[in-house]
């Protein structure tokens, strides 16, 4: 191909080189020839040049010249050139010294490199002729273009591969896919370098291209998608028309067949079997089906139904749109006692039809699914399922309120027991038959105190009480005309003292707690025992209301302030009831319009001028100071009880006292004795002891002044001490016989006073030692106080030695 090439460019080279000659001479008459002026015309140099001065024709090189020597390009030439070499011909521009050179005598000029047309198609030059001498303009500086000859040096590119199409299949013959647009770098003005055609080198079995525009199109009708979903076709672009010895270039395209909808949907199987047990409640999905279908997108896109009366009626099928899958489920609850088997006919067709594939056949398809229903153990089953009884209020205990069945729905028709859910009849106004299912009255029933029962009734199978159902029944007690009438509240009215005759004083109405069915009529009248009455009437309106108008000319407060006006109310029945009201009526002062001024009824003015808040807040009031007055009474009562006990609590009391120590030994006055003292009748005691004579308590001293002197613990060997002996000992042996009461003897507590004192305790809880075995001299050396105490127990330890001897 090559040597193809270079035969086709030099026949090529010497036609553009003749042409070149001819640009040369044309250059060469256009200088010498007339109407340019002489050397130094004053049209020649004013202006720097003249208006036509200097009239180039295009000079030519041709690109990629690869010859040693520089390419000649043209010849430029003065009018005033003699040829004795005065004239210098001189360049500027575009390459001027470097890819043009010029010979400064001659004119000529070469080009010394070589040339692309693709990268620059021409440049722009300037000659100038100057006197060698003088360096002057003999010519005005020209203008010209070198350009730059083009040769089919490249090969035609497809710049914006690669290429991507798409169609759809089944398309018809000649079905425009896509453009491919091929370019060509060389001069499309000049010969056919750039003039490209296309072709098809692969796939031609399937597409086609246009040669000139590039658009590519089907070749057949055929083309399958679910066959084949892609192509690979090669086209090519020469340059030169198509002629032999042009470049060409080839791009890849690459073809996808998008889907139509022309495949319809398919079952894989004609049957499909699932199981689901009787109890599965409505909404259980009892399996999934899914019919294939060939094509892609929303062309799989499918909907599924079911055909059969029998499927629609117990089974629902929907379509799960992530899965394209139908999806089973209960419609109806099932029973394997009444059909053990169900057959449901399933469809599914396209959500999108093409209209244009519907000659290809129905675009759905059917398949049978079977569905087994296992049996289950089941509880009973209420029939019917009513649940509204009705039973008078009246009814006896026992009565049947009505009856429940249920029945084992399983094969094995188990027996049924009863019983009511005691957590809705916590207070058993009801029974049932366990047996029966009869439910009667437990309790008298009373309708005013709650007319409608809510119960819930379980049935369950005899031998599995497991196997539970319940039943929600409401029980209504119907009204018995057992409650009489009443008036509303206890009315009060009042009169004006000087109220005229037929004057309306109170409207009453009543309240009756029985609601029969027909409606409440009720009728009033005067009680028997105000059948005299003169000063009031009552008249019965009709309307289950009365109205008690004046009967007489004023009334006189002084005479008779309240009247008492009994009246009787019966209802309709049956049977019919009554009872008897009384409406008080009060006689009050009025002003002239008629306002009530006074009443001598307390409550009734009280009643007028205080709100019912000031009431409240009034006995509110009351009712505080009352609870201040008992809080303080007793506390003064239980302040009081501790004072005046019983005297062997109070002796009791002052041997407590008596466990203060003082103020130490100085202090000789902190116990007084007078408490002790007064708690008994020392008369008593010296009559027993037949008083002493003078020298017993020394001379001139009476009974009662030696008593009195006891505080001060003067030793008088007459006093009688058993009565304190006697008494402590009573109680320690209480004490200690009674566990549960506590240790009142405050004395206990001298038992803790320390392990290194030589001192023994002085509690009473060690009186159960004799006196003989103690001696109490030691308590003399402790000071006054202890001196008397030591005096006393050593006069109880002489009794006691006198009593035993």
């Amino acid at each position: 191909m090559a040597k193809g090439l270079q035969g086709c460019l030099w026949p090529t080279l010497l036609l553009l080189c003749a042409i070149q000659e001819l640009g040369s001479w044309a250059v060469h008459t256009a200088v010498e020839g007339p109407g340019l002026g002489e050397p130094g015309d004053p049209a020649l140099l004013a202006g720097g040049r003249v208006k036509r001065g200097w009239v180039w024709n295009q000079f030519f090189v041709v690109e990629e010249y690869t010859g040693t020597e520089p390419l000649y390009v043209g010849k430029i030439h003065s009018d005033s050139d003699e040829g004795d070499g005065s004239i210098k011909y001189t360049i500027s521009g575009e390459g001027a010294g470097t890819i043009f050179l010029i010979d400064e005598i001659t004119g000529d000029i070469h080009a010394t490199e070589r040339l692309d047309r693709e990268q620059k198609t021409f440049y722009t030059l300037r000659a100038q002729a100057r006197d060698r001498q003088t360096d002057q303009l003999l010519e005005p500086e020209s203008e010209f273009i070198i350009k730059v000859q083009d040769i089919n040096d490249s090969e035609p590119r497809f710049l914006e591969g690669p290429y991507i199409g798409s169609v759809a299949e089944l398309s018809p013959v000649g079905t425009s896919v896509m453009q491919v647009m091929a370019s060509d770098a060389d001069d499309p003005t000049y010969g056919s370098s750039a003039r490209v055609v296309y072709s098809v080198l692969e796939g031609e079995q399937h597409f086609t291209v246009d040669s000139k525009t590039g658009v590519i199109r089907t070749a057949v009708a055929d083309l399958d998608r679910e066959t084949q979903d892609r192509y690979e076709v090669v086209i090519r672009a020469t340059d030169m028309a198509g002629q032999l010895g042009g470049l060409s270039g080839s791009t890849t395209v690459t073809i996808v067949v998008t889907d139509v909808n022309d495949n319809p949907p398919r079952f894989p199987q004609k049957m499909y079997q699932f199981s689901i047990v009787e109890t599965a409640p409505v909404g259980t999905a009892i399996g999934r089906v899914k019919a294939e279908d060939s094509d892609v997108g929303e062309n799989t896109d499918m909907t599924y139904q079911v055909k059969d009366e029998e499927g629609v009626e117990m089974f629902k099928v929907t379509t799960d749109s992530n899965t394209q899958e139908a999806v089973i489920t209960v419609q109806k609850p099932l029973d394997y006692e009444s059909k053990k088997v169900h057959t449901v006919v399933v469809e599914a067709l396209n959500k999108f039809v093409d209209p244009r594939f519907v000659d290809l056949g129905t675009f759905r398809d059917q398949t049978i699914v079977r569905v087994s229903v296992l049996d289950v153990d089941e509880p009973p089953e209420f029939r019917p399922p009513s649940n509204l009884m009705e039973v008078q209020e009246d009814a006896h205990v026992g009565s049947i309120v009505g009856v429940v069945t249920a029945l084992d729905p399983d094969t094995a028709n188990h027996p049924v027991r009863y019983a009511i859910d005691r957590s809705t009849d916590a207070e058993r106004i009801f029974d049932i038959d366990a047996k029966t299912g009869a439910i009667v009255t437990g309790k008298v029933l009373d309708r005013e105190t709650a007319g409608w029962h809510n119960i819930t009734v379980l049935a369950m199978e005899a031998d599995n009480h497991s196997q539970v159902s319940r039943a929600s029944l409401r029980i209504r007690i119907l009204d018995v005309n057992d409650n009489p009438p009443e008036l509303a509240t206890p009315y009060e009215a009042a009169v004006c003292e000087d109220a005229k005759p037929g004057q309306l004083i109170q409207t009453i109405s009543v309240v009756d707690r029985d609601e029969p069915q027909s409606g409440h009529r009720f009728y009033f009248t005067l009680a028997p025992e105000a059948t005299n009455n003169h000063h009031f009437s009552l008249l019965d309106i009709q309307d289950n209301t009365a109205a008690v108008h004046t009967q007489r000319v004023g009334f006189n407060r002084q005479e008779q302030d309240v009247y008492l006006l009994p009246i009787l109310v019966v209802d309709s029945g049956p049977p019919a009831l009554s009872s008897t009201g009384t409406l008080t009526i009060r006689v009050c002062g009025c002003d002239s319009s008629g306002a009530i001024q006074s009443c001598n009824s307390t409550a009734y003015v009280v009643s007028a001028t205080l709100s019912p808040g000031a009431l409240i807040a009034l006995l509110v009031c009351v009712l505080i100071l009352v609870v201040l007055v008992l809080l303080i009474l007793t506390l003064k009562r239980h302040h009081k009880s501790h004072l005046t006990s019983e005297d062997d609590e109070d002796m009791r009391d002052n041997v407590i006292k008596y466990n203060d120590e003082g103020g130490g030994e100085q202090d000789t006055e902190a116990y007084d004795m007078s408490a002790l003292r007064s708690l008994y009748d020392f008369s008593e005691i010296k009559a027993g002891d037949g008083g002493g004579g003078p020298g017993e308590g020394g001379p001139g001293r009476n009974p009662a002044s030696e008593l009195h002197a006891l505080p001060q613990w003067v030793q008088s060997p007459d006093l009688d001490f058993s009565v304190f002996r006697d008494y402590i000992c009573r109680k320690v042996e209480q004490a200690d016989e009674d566990l549960s009461v506590p240790p009142y003897d405050s004395f206990q507590t001298y038992a803790f006073e320390g392990s290194d004192s030589p001192v023994p305790s002085l509690s009473s809880i060690n009186t159960w030692s004799s006196g003989s075995e103690q001696d109490f001299s030691y308590l003399g050396g402790w000071g006054p106080r202890f001196r008397q105490l030591a005096a006393l127990y050593a006069g109880r330890r002489g009794e006691e030695d006198s009593e035993d001897s």
